[in-house]
């Protein structure tokens, strides 16, 4: 390469770094554009409220209950035999 191509070579590289610089600073823009604002999480503590008396007593509704409705005769259901 003779020295006039380095020169021409170095031009183009300069003129090719500032136009992606400027065309990056309208793409991205700048860091305050970028700002958000976000909603305060309030931190936790270790002190619970008792539960409600309306839904927590000892007259609830107990869905760990076994509920049987009529008689069960098939004591192994998986089985087959007494499947009808």
């Amino acid at each position: 390469m003779k020295q006039k191509d380095f020169v021409i070579l170095l031009v183009v590289v300069f003129i090719s770094t500032v136009f992606s610089l400027l065309v990056s600073k309208l793409i991205f823009g700048s860091p305050q554009s970028r700002q958000e604002s976000v909603e305060v999480v309030q931190p936790i503590n270790a002190n619970f409220l008792p539960p409600d008396k309306h839904y927590f007593n000892k007259d609830s509704f107990d869905p760990t209950k076994l509920i049987t409705i009529g008689q069960n005769i098939n004591t192994d259901p998986f089985n087959g035999t007494g499947q009808r």
